[in-house]
C-alpha cells in the first residue's frame, strides 16, 4: 500500500470538506457579518464540539482504538463485534447522563462557558434557545467518530472523511434558507443554523451505517462488563479523559475571556482560526488518521524500526507541506481574508483585526500538525500519561501567557499564547518520543529542513513581487476574488515546487510503502 497515494487522496476529501466550510463560513459572514446572534452561535456551538472532541479523543483514540485493532488481529471476529457492542453499549450511556445534565441545567452550562454574555439579556436568552437546539449534536457527533475509528481499524479511510461534508451542506442549505423564510418560520434568523447541525449531524452518523454492514461490523449496542476488552478501556478511561479534557479546559478558558471582550470577538477568533484549521485539518487529520492503524500494528509486532521510519516520514511530510502553507497565510494574510469574508456585513474593521488575529495563529500551524502526529505515536504505543501530563503543563502556559498578552494585544493575545504553547507541546512530544528509544530520526534532517526553508524562503519572495502588481483586493465578485487568491496561491506553489527541485527534493522521495504485516 502506497502511503503518499492514500494520502493524496483522503487530502483531496478532506480539503473538499474544508472547503465546503469556507462556504458555509462565507454565508454566515455575508448573512450575519460579525455581530452578537454570530458570537452567539459560534460560542453555543462550541460546547458540543468541545465534548466531541473529549469523547472521541479521550475513549475514542486512546482507549478504544488499540485495543480494536489487537482484537482485530489476535480474536476471532465474533469476540470483535461482542466487544465492538460493549462499547457502544458504553458510548450511549455516557451520552445519556451528559444529555441529562444538559437538559436539566442549561442556564448554567451557557452562562459558565460565556460569562460575558450576562451583560445582556438578549444575548444570554439566544444562547440558551440555541443550547437547547444544538447540544443534542453530541449524539451525532460522538456516534459518528466512534462508527469512524471502526472504519479506519478495517482500513475503510475514505468514507468517514465524507460524513463532515455532509454537516457542512446542511449547514450550508439552511444558511440559504435563513434568507428567504426568516420571518415565516423560525426567528431569530440565526436559529436556522442550530437546526443545520442538528440535520447535519443525524446525516453524517446514519451515513456509515451501510459501510459498518458490509464490512460485518455493524452491532447494536450491549453492556457487559465482564467483557476483557471494555475491562481495558476502562482501566484507561480516566486517565485518557483527563488528558484530553486538561487541552479542552484551554479552549474553555479562552472562550470564556473571548466573551468577556467586545461584541464581535468571538466571531474575530473564529473567521481567523477557520484559516488555520485549513491546513492543520487537511494535514495534520489526515496524516495522523492515516498512520495511527500502522502504528499500532508495528507496535503490537514489536517491529520498532518500521515504527520509527513510518513516524519520520509522516514528520518529513507534514513540514514539508506545512511550512509553505503557514507562508502562505502569512503573507497573504488579509487578502484571504477579502477574499473570503468581507462580504454582505463583514466590514473592513472586521478583516484588519481578523487578519491581526490569524497572524498569531499562522505561527503555530507547524507545531499543531507536529502535536497531532505524536500525539498520535503516543496512542499507538498506549502511553496516555505523558500527553496528559504535557497537556497540563501547556495549559499551564498557555494561561500565564493570556494573562501577560492580554493587555497589549486583546483579542489576538488568545492566538499568540496558543501558538506559542503549541510549539512547547510538540517540542516535549519529540523529546520524550526520542528518549524512549522507539522513534529514531533517519540522517538528513538538517539538510532537508534547510532546503525546504530555502524553498520557502524563495516562494514567500515571489508573492511578494507578484503582490505588488496587484492594485487592490477588493474588486470583483466573490468569484473574482477567489480566482484571483488561488491563482496567486498557485503561482507560489509552483515556485516552491520548481526550489524544490532545484534542491533535489522530488515527490518519489517520499513514497513509502506499506510492509503489510
Amino acid at each position: 500500500m502506497n502511503l503518499l497515494k492514500s494520502l493524496a487522496s483522503m487530502s483531496l476529501v478532506t480539503a473538499s470538506g474544508r472547503f465546503l466550510c469556507f462556504v458555509r463560513d462565507f454565508l454566515i459572514a455575508y448573512t450575519f457579518g460579525v455581530s452578537f446572534e454570530t458570537d452567539v452561535f459560534f460560542s453555543i456551538f462550541k460546547i458540543p464540539n468541545l465534548l466531541r472532541r473529549i469523547f472521541t479523543e479521550g475513549i475514542v483514540s486512546q482507549a478504544f482504538i488499540p485495543v480494536l485493532s489487537e482484537y482485530k488481529t489476535n480474536h476471532k471476529h465474533s469476540l470483535t463485534k461482542d466487544f465492538i457492542s460493549c462499547i457502544f453499549g458504553l458510548l450511549i450511556i455516557l451520552l445519556t447522563i451528559i444529555m441529562f445534565i444538559a437538559i436539566l441545567f442549561p442556564n448554567v452550562i451557557v452562562i459558565t462557558m460565556s460569562p460575558g454574555f450576562l451583560n445582556n439579556t438578549v444575548k444570554l436568552n439566544l444562547a440558551i434557545k440555541l443550547f437547547k437546539i444544538v447540544f443534542p449534536y453530541i449524539i451525532f457527533a460522538s456516534l459518528s467518530s466512534f462508527f469512524s475509528s471502526i472504519l479506519y481499524i478495517y482500513g475503510v479511510f475514505l468514507v468517514p472523511l465524507f460524513a463532515p461534508i455532509l454537516l457542512n451542506i446542511c449547514i450550508i442549505l439552511f444558511a440559504v434558507f435563513s434568507i428567504y423564510f426568516k420571518d415565516i418560520y423560525l426567528y431569530p434568523q440565526i436559529l436556522f443554523l442550530g437546526w443545520g447541525v442538528i440535520f447535519g449531524g443525524f446525516l453524517q452518523t446514519i451515513y456509515q451505517l451501510p459501510f459498518l454492514s458490509i464490512k460485518k461490523i455493524l452491532v447494536l449496542p450491549s453492556i457487559n462488563f465482564n467483557n476483557i476488552g471494555l475491562k481495558r478501556v476502562l482501566y484507561k478511561l480516566i486517565p485518557s479523559l483527563l488528558g484530553v479534557s486538561i487541552g479542552q479546559i484551554s479552549l474553555i478558558i479562552n472562550s470564556i475571556i473571548a466573551s468577556l471582550f467586545t461584541s464581535g470577538s468571538i466571531s474575530w477568533l473564529y473567521y481567523a482560526d477557520r484559516l488555520t484549521e485549513l491546513p492543520v485539518g487537511i494535514l495534520g487529520s489526515s496524516i495522523s488518521t492515516l498512520i495511527f492503524p500502522k502504528l499500532i500494528k508495528y507496535y503490537t509486532l514489536k517491529n520498532t524500526e518500521s515504527y520509527s521510519k513510518l513516524l519520520d516520514w509522516s514528520l518529513r511530510i507534514s513540514l514539508l507541506l506545512s511550512l509553505p502553507c503557514a507562508s502562505l497565510l502569512i503573507f497573504l494574510s488579509k487578502p484571504f481574508i477579502i477574499s473570503l469574508f468581507q462580504y454582505g456585513n463583514f466590514t473592513n474593521i472586521d478583516t484588519l483585526i481578523t487578519q491581526k488575529i490569524l497572524l498569531y495563529y499562522a505561527l503555530g500551524i507547524i507545531a499543531l500538525i507536529i502535536v497531532k502526529i505524536l500525539s498520535t505515536a503516543f496512542y499507538a504505543i498506549k502511553d496516555v500519561i505523558i500527553p496528559m501530563k504535557i497537556s497540563f503543563l501547556t495549559l499551564l502556559i498557555t494561561q500565564i501567557l493570556n494573562l501577560f498578552f492580554v493587555f497589549f494585544l486583546n483579542q489576538s493575545s488568545l492566538a499568540l499564547s496558543g501558538s506559542i504553547s503549541a510549539w512547547v507541546n510538540a517540542i516535549l512530544l519529540f523529546f520524550i518520543l526520542y528518549r524512549k528509544k522507539i522513534f529514531f530520526p533517519q540522517p538528513g534532517w538538517f539538510i532537508f529542513f534547510k532546503k525546504i526553508f530555502l524553498s520557502t524562503i524563495i516562494m514567500s519572495i515571489s508573492l511578494l513581487f507578484l503582490s505588488y502588481f496587484i492594485s487592490t483586493w477588493y474588486v470583483g465578485n466573490i468569484f473574482i476574488r477567489i480566482l484571483r487568491i488561488f491563482s496567486v496561491c498557485v503561482f507560489g506553489s509552483f515556485i516552491y515546487i520548481i526550489s524544490l527541485w532545484c534542491n533535489n527534493i522530488t515527490i518519489k522521495q517520499f513514497y513509502y510503502e506499506d510492509e503489510g504485516i
